[in-house]
Parts: C-alpha cells; structure tokens; sequence
C-alpha cells in the first residue's frame, strides 16, 4: 500500500460536477489500497472574484497589514474546496476530512501573499490515514508564528502538494491539470506543440522558471530538493480509466537521465509575458553600486530575473534588470523614492511591454552553436534583443512582447520540437 498525494488546479474543481468527478478519481485509487492525501485550488475564478472584492473597496496597498487580510481572504477559496471535496468524497462512501493549513499545521514565514514554508508536522494527517481516511490539506496557504494564516502566491497549491509528499515520503505526487503533460512549448500558440514522455528535473525547473505554466518554480524547487517523484497529468480523462493506464499517462519529471529519456539539443520553449524591464541610469560606475539598487528591491520581497550593466562612459553606466510585471510600479516607486536620491544617479526608466522566451535543453551542456542558432533565427526574423540570460541548460532573450508568438514559433520550428524524438 503506498502514500499518494493528488493535486488539483482550479479548473479541475471548476463546479461540482468536476468536484464530483475528482472525488470519483480520488476514490479509486483508495479502493485501490492506496493511503490519499489530496491538495486542491480554489475553485476556478474564486481567488480573482475575492481579490476583486478586496480591490473594490480599497485600492492596492504595499504595507503588511492590508496584506495580511488579503492572506486571510484569498485562502477562504481553498477552504471551500477542500470541503466541498470531503463531502463528495464522504458521498462517495469513503471516509475523508478536510484541513486548512493551520490545522495541520503548515508552518510559514511571515511574508505574507509570497509566504515560504518552513516546516509541516504530518502527525495529525498520518493518524487519519492510518484510520482508514482520505485526507484533503488546502493549498496555498499556511500559518505563520504569529498565528496568521498566510499564503504561497499564484500557482502556491502546486508547492503545497509536494511540500506534503516531501514530508511524508509520499511514493509520488500526481499534479492534475486541464492539459494532459508538459509540452514542448504552449500548444495555443505553437498548434504542433508535442507532448514529452519524460522531462528532467533541471529542465523542468528551467522551464517553470522561464515562464512555462504547468507547474509553480517553487514547486519544481521542492521536488529537487526532497527528489519527490512528480508526474503531471489531465483531470479529463474520464474518472474511470485504467489505473495501471492513469498512473503511467502524461509527463513524469525525473532526476535519472538515461537512455529512455528524451535526448533533444532542445527540449522546450517557454515565454513570459509578465515581464518588466527597469533601468536606472546614469549610474556611477564603482564598487556596491549593484548592491545599493538590488538590495533594496529585495528587502521589498520583488525577485529580479535578468541583469544587465552596460560599459562604463565617463565614469557613469546603466544598470538594467527586469521583475514581474505586477511588482513593476512599486519597485520603480521604490527606486525613485529611496534608492535614486542616494545613487547620483540621472534617471530611472521601465518598460512593460516586454516579454521573455527561452530555449531549454540538458543537450544543450554538449552541444557548442545553440545560442548563436538561436539569435540567428531571431535575427531573420526581425525580432531584436533587448537582454540575453543564459545557464548550462538555458538561453534567454528579453524581446518587445509584440513578437512574442512569432518568435515562438520560429524558434520551435528551428530546432525540430515537432518532430518525435527517435
């Protein structure tokens, strides 16, 4: 009898009927002989709609106390489905109980709406499991030591799931979704877009990091560090499919590579669109400079992707970086107000129609002419780079978010993703 954690996203648990189909799915693998620990969303639109609420009655803040009730809000979504899933589940003739994160508890820092855990104690939840029931934890959320309830930010349902099975050694974490693996790119915008077998952990977490919206980086993150075996998977196919089928469908993230994995220089194209590119200018070319504009954006909890500093003229440079578009207007604030004044700096400017593409592949470590291939076919098509990012196993260009599909495209023809790997 092995422990399985199931996840659901939001458009898995979308209306009872999905709810309904999930505890039906749910159900089979308990009959199966299999302990259950399940982490569903928020029912589809539910975090907007409360967000939404909280929008309307007072305009965005950045201080910890509005912050704090938006926690409080937005984890009220999962709540409701977790219980509404115990319910078809208990419906179903199984036993099952719900917890919010509290009760388990998931332990958190205080950071809240971008919350990291930091400890869960299993003890309540093997208890049950032991007793013969299926236990549902809400994600997303978790509790700080104050006793607050926090939460993990957009896609923080995915983190709870594997964060669960890494600290109970859970066999496998089986991460349902409305597309059925992980693609070589978005199949809404690349139609010839293939499905992978297998992807390795490092390219997964290139890609999640990158843009792709299968899986939340930090999920990805958990799953290296614990090595949690994590499978992604479509909550559409019918409820009663094959186990044996279900359990081996979709894309299994791995940490071997070996001869049954799929070799390709390049295994994926993934894009972001909510992207923001911020220079501060005129900047004086000496020692801490980088620090003094950095440090002060990270101490206002906004993560910065690609850096770029230009050549030093006259002993003044430009010092570019680019953030999530939705902490845009308050790390420019930031800089103008606090930052800019003490620099001697002349400006500090943005951009928000930008996007960012990538080229992903563990081929890539022993393959020399990708990146130039990759601005080559950039460059026929007219598409200018703004930023270049590169690891072992990525490159990454910051283009105008105009070309985004386009270069998509071009990039996933080029290096032959549409065609089967032999």
């Amino acid at each position: 009898m092995a422990l399985i954690v199931h996840k659901y996203g939001g458009t898995s648990m979308g209306s009872t009927d999905r709810i309904r189909n999930v505890a039906k799915r749910v159900a089979k693998w308990a009959r199966a002989g299999h302990q259950m620990v399940v982490v569903p969303s928020a029912m589809s639109g539910e975090t907007n709609r409360l967000l939404g609420l909280a929008k309307e009655l007072a305009p965005e803040k950045s201080n910890s106390a509005y912050e704090r009730e938006l926690d409080m809000l937005a984890s009220t979504g999962e709540q409701a489905s977790s219980a509404l899933l115990a319910i078809a589940l208990q419906a179903e003739g199984l036993q099952s109980v719900s917890y919010a994160g509290w009760q388990v508890p998931i332990r958190t820092d205080s950071a809240y709406t971008k919350a990291r855990i930091e400890s869960i104690d299993d003890t309540r939840v093997r208890a049950d499991l032991e007793a013969g029931r299926v236990v549902i934890v809400t994600g997303f959320q978790g509790v700080d030591p104050q006793g607050n309830i926090t939460t993990l930010g957009r896609g923080g349902s995915d983190t709870s799931a594997v964060a669960v099975a890494a600290a109970m050694k859970a066999q496998e974490c089986l991460i349902y979704t409305d597309v059925d693996g992980v693609y070589t790119t978005d199949p809404r915008v690349v139609p010839e877009a293939r499905r992978l077998q297998t992807v390795s952990f490092e390219e997964m977490l290139e890609m999640a990091s990158m843009g792709s919206k299968v899986l939340q980086i930090r999920s990805v993150e958990f799953a290296g560090k614990y090595r949690v075996p994590l499978r992604v998977l479509s909550s559409f196919t019918p409820w009663d499919i094959d186990l044996g089928v279900e359990a081996k469908s979709g894309t299994l993230i791995t940490f071997e590579e070996d001869e049954h994995m799929e070799q390709a220089v390049v295994s994926g194209i993934a894009f972001n669109r909510d992207e923001a590119k911020i220079s501060v200018l005129g900047v004086p070319d000496r020692p801490g400079i980088a620090y003094q504009i950095l440090g002060a954006v990270a101490q206002a909890n906004i993560d910065v992707d690609v850096i770029i500093q230009n050549l030093s003229k006259d002993g003044k440079t430009d010092f570019s970086f680019t953030v999530n578009r939705g902490d845009y207007t308050k790390a420019i604030d930031l800089l103008r107000a606090s930052v800019l004044p003490t620099l001697g700096a002349t400006d500090v400017v943005g951009d928000t129609k930008i996007c960012k593409v990538s080229i992903v592949g563990i081929g890539m470590r022993s393959h020399v002419g990708i990146a130039s291939k990759m601005f080559g076919v950039l460059s026929e098509e007219g598409i200018n780079i703004q930023m270049i990012s590169t690891s072992e196993i990525k490159t990454s260009v910051v283009i105008d978010e105009k070309y985004m599909e386009l270069a998509v495209r071009a990039l996933h023809k080029a290096f032959d993703l549409d065609q089967a790997v032999a």
